[in-house]
């Protein structure tokens, strides 16, 4: 099929799959059937996937390219336009939305508002899809703004905008906007120095670090990096759960398609130090993340700290990818570009596995508090063993996808102490360590959720029923992916390293360094091989798994333990002196104790000299929220307190402060500061 006619057939797809979404979003307005809205929506999303992933694969750009967005006479010109890399991302939107739909025919109309929450969905994929299509300023800006408030309008309307709901969304709104200023810095600066238009700024120049620093802060934030992640655990879990999947899997992997688009194409080679600052960020988001989600009790803000040591991982390989590059190593920078990307689809599916398995633990028993749930494996066999698989993959266990990717960003931060300076491996030792104790306390959280909700014994010995067929076919399609990901993980490598704009012959001259024939791109197939290094043989090595489980299997045969009390001191064992999250955490807080600041509160009840009662209570605040949000928080309400004393209400008053802004300004353009 000849180029312009496979295009012409990518946008119509796309473009059929948009309007089937904005379509679907209507019809939830209307009388119709919501299943019928619903459905689609969801054949819409099918076709933005393909054709976000068929313009990955045959790497044919749709539209128009990245612009100013301004014509010669400074009038308005909307950009739209599809590459590799935004194909990538709708291809991700797609994959996760199609999921997130067809659970949501029968969990919606369980909520508050179904159909308000329905056509609110739509729109917040449209919105998703409208941030990824821009090719302008103005276009992108735009859609950056209304992806803030899209979910919060979501959340509100399904929690019927009660006191937890409304704070919620004031702290989200007011981070995101707030940090949102950084972002427009960011872009508009790149779009004033021609960046947008190939141009990239000079290596080490003030334009550079300031486009690329506001838009690690502006974007970061919305990525949900430390420490500007407050919003996050408190936004998810307020939404519902087919929300929650599309927030924590694709609307925080938007923020980091524009910090991608930033750092690797727009700003040209940065210094190796921004690239060490990326590793540090990193490196944080994902060791806190994980260590605060080790402490908490309530599964979908569990699963949200997850996001962001998630999101930490990406910013590792992001890191690294910034610093081969600044060193000359382009082949490993590509590596390092495609395993950030690689971690980010993975993310995407095993996280939006994770949330939509929630919703259906919530629906079927009436709470996510860890310390009430157990025995559900038994129960819920297809939802159990569905979350179980994604488990698994998030904690990076072999052979699941996110194993495949975090092994691939270990090989490329181990190539830092082997190619750059003293400080290179310094910083590449650090982020080694970094992922490995990340990995190992992804397991440990991990092992107690499962532990707790899947295998423990029943704690609230209630009928529960497994959730409905249109529930358990999203998830064990999504189930399919994580392992599918995990075993051909070489199929998307070489084109996603390939998204990397030093690997375009075309775009050489755009770039501030080249190095002719220094790409080395990985090889093709399904396994993860590597230029110049070993790779991972997935397939090979998911074959041998798989044989000595059948093995392990053939030699147990049938035999099982039977089923055994367990000893509680002669006490009857009831749910109260079962295992609790606090007590697989225990260790690990005493450890940590120095750092993490626990709290902890013993209350005993005594009736005539004998104990009746002994209540314990223990939680692990959050130090960043304590000792810099409210401390910043309090003081600005302050200052607004004192400054809001100017609004007198007297016209005069207001004629006078016009009076003297405006001398002010005449005054400092004739003194030259103002030109």
């Amino acid at each position: 099929m000849p180029a312009n006619r496979e295009c012409t057939v990518f946008g119509t797809v796309l473009c059929a799959g948009l309007v089937a979404i904005g379509g679907g979003g209507l019809l939830a307005c209307g009388r119709r059937s919501l299943g019928v809205a619903l459905a689609v929506q969801a054949a819409g999303s099918v076709a933005v996937a393909v054709a976000g992933f068929a313009v990955l694969a045959t790497g044919r750009g749709l539209g128009q390219g990245f612009g100013r967005g301004l014509t010669a006479g400074f009038a308005l010109e909307l950009r739209w336009g599809v590459d590799g890399l935004s194909g990538f991302f709708l291809g991700a939107l797609g994959t996760v939305a199609v999921a997130a739909l067809t659970f949501a025919h029968r969990y919606l109309p369980c909520t508050r508002s179904p159909r308000a929450v329905a056509a609110l969905t739509a729109l917040f994929l449209l919105v998703l899809a409208f941030v990824l299509c821009a090719r302008d300023p103005f276009t992108f800006l735009l859609g950056w703004e209304a992806m803030s408030l899209v979910p919060a309008a979501v959340i509100l309307v399904s929690r019927d905008a009660d006191r937890p709901a409304r704070r919620t969304v004031f702290t989200y709104l007011a981070i995101t906007h707030l940090a949102g200023v950084a972002t427009w810095v960011a872009v508009l600066l790149a779009a004033r120095s021609g960046a947008l238009d190939g141009s990239p700024p000079v290596t080490g120049s003030a334009l550079q670090l300031v486009v690329a620093s506001a838009a690690l802060f502006g974007m970061g934030t919305k990525a949900g990096v430390m420490p500007l992640h407050v919003w996050l655990p408190r936004a998810h879990p307020m939404a519902p759960a087919p929300v929650s999947a599309l927030m924590s899997g694709i609307m925080i992997k938007v923020a980091l398609y524009g910090l991608v688009r930033v750092l690797i194409e727009w700003v040209g080679v940065l210094p190796a130090w921004f690239g060490m600052l990326v590793l540090a960020v990193g490196a944080l988001s994902a060791l806190g993340g994980v260590v605060y989600a080790l402490f908490q009790h309530e599964l979908k803000r569990l699963l949200a700290l997850h996001s962001i040591e998630n999101v930490g991982i990406i910013l590792l390989g992001l890191g690294a990818c910034l610093v081969l590059r600044a060193r000359g190593d382009d082949g490993w920078a590509a590596v390092a570009l495609g395993a950030c990307l690689l971690h980010t689809l993975n993310h995407a599916v095993f996280k939006a596995l994770l949330f939509l398995g929630a919703g259906a633990i919530e629906r079927a028993t009436g709470t996510l508090n860890l310390d009430r749930l157990g025995g559900l494996l038994r129960r819920m066999p297809w939802t159990g063993s569905c979350f179980a698989v994604a488990a698994m993959a998030i904690a990076g266990l072999p052979p699941l996808n996110g194993f495949a990717s975090e092994w691939l960003t270990f090989r490329s931060l181990l190539r830092l102490p082997a190619r750059g300076a003293l400080a290179d491996g310094v910083a590449g030792v650090l982020a080694l360590a970094a992922l490995a104790a990340t990995a190992g306390l992804a397991v440990t959280c991990f092992v107690k959720v499962v532990g707790l909700v899947l295998l423990g014994p029943d704690r609230q010995r209630r009928p529960v029923q497994e959730a409905p067929v249109s529930m358990v076919a999203p998830m064990v399609a999504l189930a399919a992916g994580c392992v599918v990901l995990g075993v051909v993980p070489g199929v998307l490598l070489r084109p996603l390293a390939a998204l990397a704009p030093w690997t375009h012959p075309a775009a050489a001259e755009h770039l501030a360094r080249y190095v002719p024939g220094g790409t080395g791109l990985p090889g093709g197939g399904p396994a993860l091989a590597l230029p110049g290094s070993g790779g991972l043989p997935a397939p090979g090595l998911t074959a041998v798994l798989v044989a000595l489980t059948a093995a392990l299997l053939l030699a147990r045969g049938r035999r099982s333990a039977p089923p055994a009390p367990s000893w509680a001191c002669g006490q009857q064992l009831g749910p109260e002196l079962l295992w609790t999250s606090a007590g697989f955490t225990k260790p690990l807080r005493l450890v940590l104790e120095g750092v993490l600041r626990p709290r902890r509160r013993i209350a005993v009840r005594v009736h005539a000299g004998v104990v009746q009662e002994v209540r314990y209570t223990g939680s692990v605040p959050p130090l960043i929220d304590e000792h810099l949000y409210r401390p910043v928080a309090r003081r600005s309400l302050a200052v607004a307190a004192r400054v809001r004393r100017l609004q007198s209400g007297s016209l005069g008053t207001y004629v006078g402060y016009l009076i003297a802004l405006v001398v002010g300004l005449v005054g400092l353009a004739r003194s030259g500061v103002l030109r």
